[in-house]
C-alpha cells in the first residue's frame, strides 16, 4: 500500500473517531441553546424596530410638515 493511502486511511480513521466523540459530547449543549435563544431575540428585536421605526418616521415626517 502506498504511503499516501496509509496517511489518508489514518486521517480518515482519526476524523471518524473525532466526529463520533463530538456527537457523543453533551457539554456545551446548554450554551448552544442559550445562543439560539439570544439569536432569536435579536432577530425579533430587529424586526420590531424595523416595523416601529418606519411608523415613527412617518409620524415624525407628518408632524414636521404640519408645523
Amino acid at each position: 500500500m502506498p504511503l499516501r493511502a496509509v496517511v489518508d486511511l489514518t486521517v480518515g480513521v482519526v476524523m471518524k473517531k473525532f466526529f463520533a466523540k463530538l456527537v457523543k459530547d453533551e457539554k456545551g449543549g446548554e450554551v448552544l441553546e442559550y445562543a439560539l435563544i439570544a439569536g432569536l431575540i435579536v432577530v425579533a428585536a430587529i424586526a420590531v424596530i424595523g416595523t416601529v421605526g418606519t411608523k415613527v418616521l412617518a409620524r415624525w415626517t407628518s408632524l414636521n410638515s404640519s408645523i
